[in-house]
């Protein structure tokens, strides 16, 4: 159906963009600050859950409405940032019962995976940036001549994805052991964890700021 050229093609390009910090990975190492390594991790398969619903929604052909609405774009824009500017003054509030709460990966109940997936998700979906590049960028690789132009296009997403989820998850990891070093003083553990909200409220100003290229 695809090439391997258009594959290696894609892929250049995917992990060019990907490697670049941008909104997935500041949200990422903002989790990873604020909560720890299985929050972080678990926020990025949430987060590429997300981005492949987009992935769908473009090959379907929904993306390219949305890149053309002006009024669509944006409310998905504000209520990326809303969702945004909530999970940071969350981790704001609560910085200081970080404190002691260092080995989450056993501690954490199946809820808490759960809704740190969805809140994930929830910022994946609405990410106007992601959607946008999908529409603007997959079309570009899709042959005609091969057939099946949408599945196409969904292959090149998914490819997009996975290579996210890998270079997300090296963030993450990063930020988590980052987070362990100051853990070693209570007081430095309530600034990192304050350090993340502030990280995502600063994202979601950026995202609710994003333009349009009419």
């Amino acid at each position: 159906m695809v090439s391997i050229e258009q594959v290696l093609g894609f892929s250049a390009i995917a992990v060019v963009i990907i490697v670049i910090p941008g909104p997935s990975v500041l949200f990422v190492v903002g989790r990873a600050l604020a909560h720890g390594r299985r929050t972080a991790l678990t926020s990025v398969v949430g987060n590429e859950l997300g981005a492949l619903v987009a992935v769908v929604a473009v090959g379907l052909g929904v993306g390219s409405v949305i890149e053309r609405s002006a009024l669509l774009f944006t409310v998905l824009k504000l209520a990326g940032a809303a969702y945004l500017c909530y999970l940071g003054v969350q981790a704001f509030r609560h910085r200081r019962s970080l404190e002691g709460a260092l080995d989450e990966l056993g501690a954490a109940s199946r809820a808490a995976g759960r809704r740190e997936l969805w809140q994930g998700f929830v910022v994946g979906v609405t990410n106007p940036k992601t959607l946008v590049f999908f529409a603007a960028v997959l079309p570009q690789f899709a042959d005609p001549a091969r057939g099946h132009v949408p599945l196409q296009m969904m292959t090149f997403g998914l490819i997009f994805c996975l290579i996210a989820l890998l270079c997300d998850s090296m963030w993450g990891l990063a930020a988590a052991t980052a987070r362990q070093w100051f853990a070693r003083s209570p007081r430095r553990l309530s600034v990192v964890g304050g350090t993340g909200g502030l990280m995502m409220i600063g994202l979601a100003v950026t995202v609710a700021a994003t333009g349009r290229k009419d």
